[in-house]
């Protein structure tokens, strides 16, 4: 739509204040502040979503794989040749034997439950998850026969422990006296804190070799489970079903997916309703649009009536007053967007202010699983916001440009 230069200075013109417009004014500046608060409220709330989503995935995934092949019981006994069908089937990048039982640590008279993790001495240096999470020791020094466990951040703050201090883990499951059970009880220096940032894991995890886990479980050489990484995790289903009828009366496949349905499926849900909902706000912002256009045509019946008699075509009216109201969803849109991205940038300052205010905790990891405000944008919902708004801003100013351009100048200019 190109505007001639007459077309664009009257646009301008209604753009600005005139004189007894205030209130017309007034209304307009409400509507662009509304499209702007509209705009913001979803690029903000859709990306601490995806970033919500997108940490829980790498964090459960990062530490749990794609997909486990776990045996029934909790015992894999032919681990090797599951080992060795796993990593020959299309498409899997990563298979390794894992270890998982939830016991109890003691230290100095504090008991807490744990989940003991053990795995590969290169796994362990190499995970990602873990390596780039350790905020005290070494996982380098947590090695096969040295006595050296790494554990969560949270777990340490609870026993009280820190590097260096020597926690007991205690299998209740232990040898069989003339007595009874006689729970087996080791203990373990701490080599390495690790902080995952995923609240569960870190106040949980005791990550430990995989022959040491072993001998405290009285395993001898059997495994638990086997982790399963694939060229992609979206189709995890597809790719891994060829092992799972291999293994099939022994073991059994569980993707990720199914691991953590519940929570996923919340997430999804939950999303598509936050951005319906917050859609309204855009919905009642151009409404706003509407009534001030619709006042403006009004406040101009005379000017409009002036214009036509002058050569001013239908077409070049409805431009004009396109123009305005577009222009206002604009400038809304902009400013939403510059809006949004500021508070998506200070975002845990804006959490930490407001809870100092209030005095409340509004972001608790023990419920929230992550310990800070997660945000990840994405381009391509940025874009259908943006065009939604500006989309829902031009279909507001049809019916008061289409009453402007069919203004007839005789009716009213009869009387003047």
């Amino acid at each position: 739509m190109i505007l001639s230069r007459y077309e664009w200075m009257i646009s301008k013109r209604y753009l600005l204040p005139g004189k007894g417009e205030g209130f017309i004014f007034l209304v307009a500046s409400i509507s662009l502040v509304a499209v702007m608060l509209g705009v913001a409220a979803l690029i903000i709330v859709m990306s601490v979503m995806n970033g919500f989503r997108a940490e829980l995935f790498d964090k459960i995934v990062g530490l749990n794989g794609h997909a486990v092949v776990q045996g029934y019981g909790g015992r894999l006994p032919d681990w090797r040749e599951i080992l060795k069908e796993a990593k020959a089937t299309p498409g899997v990048t990563s298979a390794t034997p894992l270890i998982e039982q939830p016991l109890l640590a003691n230290y100095n008279g504090r008991v807490e439950a744990i989940l003991v993790r053990g795995m590969t001495v290169h796994d362990i240096r190499t995970n990602p998850t873990l390596k780039e999470k350790v905020v005290a020791g070494r996982l380098a020094d947590v090695t096969a026969g040295s006595g050296k466990v790494a554990i969560g951040a949270r777990l340490a703050e609870n026993l009280g422990a820190q590097v260096g201090s020597r926690i007991s883990i205690i299998n209740p499951a232990g040898r069989a006296t003339p007595f009874g059970t006689v729970p087996r009880e080791i203990s373990y220096e701490i080599g390495a804190i690790f902080e995952v940032g995923v609240f569960d894991y870190d106040k949980a995890f005791v990550v430990m070799p995989m022959e040491d886990a072993q001998t405290l479980l009285l395993l001898g050489d059997v495994v638990g489970m086997i982790e399963v990484e694939t060229v992609n995790a979206d189709q995890v289903g597809d790719i891994l079903q060829p092992l799972a009828q291999k293994v099939a009366g022994r073991a059994v496949v569980t993707d990720w997916r199914q691991m953590n349905a519940s929570l996923f499926e919340a997430l999804a849900v939950e999303r598509v309703a936050m951005f319906v909902v917050l859609s309204i706000i855009i919905l009642v912002a151009v409404f706003n649009i509407l009534s001030s256009l619709i006042m403006l045509v009004r406040a101009k019946t005379r000017d409009i009536a002036i214009l036509r008699t002058m050569g001013a075509t239908r077409h070049g009216l409805l431009k004009i007053f396109v123009t305005v109201g577009v222009t206002i969803g604009a400038l809304g849109m902009c400013a939403g967007v510059i809006l949004g991205f500021t508070f998506l940038f200070f975002r845990q300052s804006v959490v930490n202010f407001v809870q100092f205010v209030t005095g409340q905790n509004l972001w608790d990891p023990s419920i929230r699983f992550l310990t800070e405000l997660p945000a990840k944008a994405d381009p391509i919902e940025i874009t259908i916001i943006c065009l939604m708004a500006l989309v829902f801003s031009f279909l507001a100013t049809l019916y008061p440009a289409f009453k402007a351009a069919n203004t007839d100048p005789v009716q009213v200019l009869r009387y003047e």
